[in-house]
């Protein structure tokens, strides 16, 4: 087990209290600007009244989450921490884009599916490229609950995590729906990967926690009822962050686990849509699935709750499923 660093304080409070400054000031700006979300009617009524909420708030915690590791590649010379951050910043300038059209230009659907898939299939390949070039790079994949490891050739090998990345960011995005939602399920899988990160790799832990603290001072804000919303500039932020950190360990396949409820706002979607023009019916109530359970009577602070415990626990699962590949 590698001693613990005192980086780990410093990165996580930095990204913590950069965040928690930021919002008194950054949020009245928003607002002034007219920066608000519009709410799709495709949503249930009751969020009508959320719309004029100032969005693009993730600019908020990517600040925290920038300048301290920034600090750490500084003082550590990390070349794979700088490679996570500039592609997680890539993910989060094409969603920066998305909302500007949005928002500013009031083109409520921003960048066409095409455009954003070229844009974040660009960012997830450069990211592999950019860590074989540097080193920093296997393609082999830890199997969970085994000892074992595959290696694959490297055209399946980008192949595979071209669709890790792009499925894990937008399956982020999906779940950013709610108040506090996104916000929280990162909380708890970032800090998952801030524990293996300090046993496997100290690059991952350090930008692990600075996703943790930052998402953390953005939860002051963002939790119900909401003052601020991340937008996609934060969604798609934390999603290329939270897919960086997990290959760049070897272990895309824990995303599916630890990951999970994230996947499955991904797959409430694709399984309405399929049944709906399958069989003229529908599974939920409403996808994704957080909205169902709205249709059902629950909170949006019972589903926040409920949705983090169940990260809790599968993210324990995760732990264990990695235990034969940690030498203690």
């Amino acid at each position: 087990m590698p001693n613990f660093d005192i980086g780990y304080v410093i990165i996580f409070l930095m990204s913590l209290l950069i965040t928690l400054v930021t919002g008194p000031v950054f949020i009245p700006w928003l607002r002034k600007l007219k920066f608000g979300q519009q709410i799709l009617e495709e949503g249930p009524s009751w969020h009508q009244k959320k719309s004029g909420t100032p969005t693009i708030g993730g600019l908020m915690f990517i600040l925290g989450v920038a300048v301290s590791c920034v600090v750490a590649i500084l003082v550590k010379a990390d070349e794979k921490l700088l490679i996570m951050l500039i592609t997680a910043l890539g993910f989060g300038a094409v969603g920066f884009i998305d909302d500007y059209i949005k928002v500013v230009k009031k083109r409520n659907l921003g960048l066409t599916a095409l455009q954003k898939f070229l844009l974040q299939a660009v960012l997830a390949v450069g990211y592999v490229f950019a860590l074989n070039m540097t080193g920093n790079l296997d393609t082999k994949i830890l199997i969970p609950f085994t000892s074992l490891a595959v290696t694959l050739p490297w055209i399946v090998y980008v192949i595979f995590i071209l669709f890790v990345i792009l499925g894990t960011v937008n399956a982020v995005n999906l779940t950013d729906g709610l108040d506090g939602l996104a916000t929280s399920i990162t909380i708890v899988v970032s800090l998952f990967f801030a524990i293996v990160g300090h046993i496997f790799s100290q690059s991952t832990a350090y930008f692990a926690l600075s996703i943790l603290g930052g998402c953390i001072g953005f939860l002051f804000f963002n939790k119900y009822p909401a003052k601020v919303f991340m937008g996609d500039t934060g969604s798609l932020f934390l999603g290329g962050a939270i897919s960086v950190i997990a290959v760049g360990m070897e272990m895309p396949l824990i995303l599916v686990i630890a990951g999970f409820v994230y996947l499955f706002e991904t797959l409430s979607v694709i399984l309405q849509v399929a049944s709906f023009k399958l069989t003229g019916k529908r599974i939920f109530k409403m996808s994704p699935i957080h909205h169902h359970f709205e249709m059902c009577g629950w909170n949006e602070k019972k589903i926040v709750r409920v949705f983090s415990l169940v990260s809790v626990l599968l993210c324990v699962i995760s732990f264990v499923a990695l235990l034969p590949h940690i030498n203690i």
